[in-house]
């Protein structure tokens, strides 16, 4: 005889109960993270590297998906091996007339718990789990678009940064022809580095070594960055409206 729904068996109480305690142990954990700036001593900043590289911090202003400032200074930063793989990929970028934009790169753990807990949970597939950490977090990943050397100004990709949608894919078919060339031309040269796209994100690349840096909790103004020579940082880029 079918049983009526919503009726647990005294079988399916165990493994509903057992499901409901670790649905709690894992919304309360929270990464293992290093929160002393002494022991991450390969973080460089990028604009200190090579000030061609344009930054458009979008986490120290208010336009951001969250609407809010939540970096005190705009300012990027990344390992050094994952920051030279970058800048590799930006120089490789240079006779096709681009160069690398970045929006983020270094993000604080106590950041994206913010993230997390004042997203909607609908939207939580674009938002890292504190609880295991993001690769932002390690330093170790970067959120990134091309500006034309020739004129200075941001380019048009498939979907504007952040943006929640369908079209923020990778593998997205719409837009102009134009648009996914250069969206598959900063993938292609940051794969020729060691990157990894996310899945639903054509701006956000991981390094392939990310899993070997520790989660980081350390503000910007607290980094001494090991190359701390150089400008801590380039007018902002601002975007062109996406189609």
């Amino acid at each position: 005889m079918m049983k009526p729904l919503g009726i647990a068996t005294p079988g399916t109480m165990s493994i509903l109960a057992l499901a409901f305690l670790l649905r709690v142990s894992a919304v309360g954990q929270e990464a293992p993270r290093v929160t002393d700036p002494g022991q991450a001593p390969d973080l460089v900043e990028i604009a200190a590297l090579d000030p061609t590289v344009h930054l458009d911090i979008r986490y120290a202003t208010p336009d951001n998906f969250m609407g809010k400032r939540l970096y005190a200074e705009a300012r990027a930063f990344l390992r050094r091996p994952v920051a030279d793989a970058l800048l590799r990929a930006h120089r490789a970028l240079g006779p096709s007339g681009y160069g690398l934009l970045i929006f983020d790169a270094y993000r604080p753990w106590s950041v994206t718990k913010r993230m997390w807990d004042e997203t909607p949970p609908a939207k939580r597939d674009f938002v890292a789990n504190p609880a295991r950490g993001s690769n932002h977090n390690r330093a170790c990943a970067v959120d990134v678009s091309l500006y034309d050397r020739a004129r200075g100004g941001a380019v048009e990709m498939p979907s504007g940064y952040d943006e929640m949608t369908e079209r923020a894919s990778p593998a997205y078919a719409g837009g102009t022809a134009e648009q996914r060339a250069r969206r598959d031309r900063l993938r292609h040269a940051l794969e020729a580095q060691g990157f990894e796209v996310e899945p639903n994100e054509w701006w956000h690349f991981n390094h392939r070594d990310c899993r070997r840096f520790p989660v980081l909790d350390i503000p910007f103004p607290a980094i001494r960055p090991a190359s701390s020579s150089g400008s801590h940082g380039r007018e902002r880029v601002q975007s062109e409206p996406s189609a």
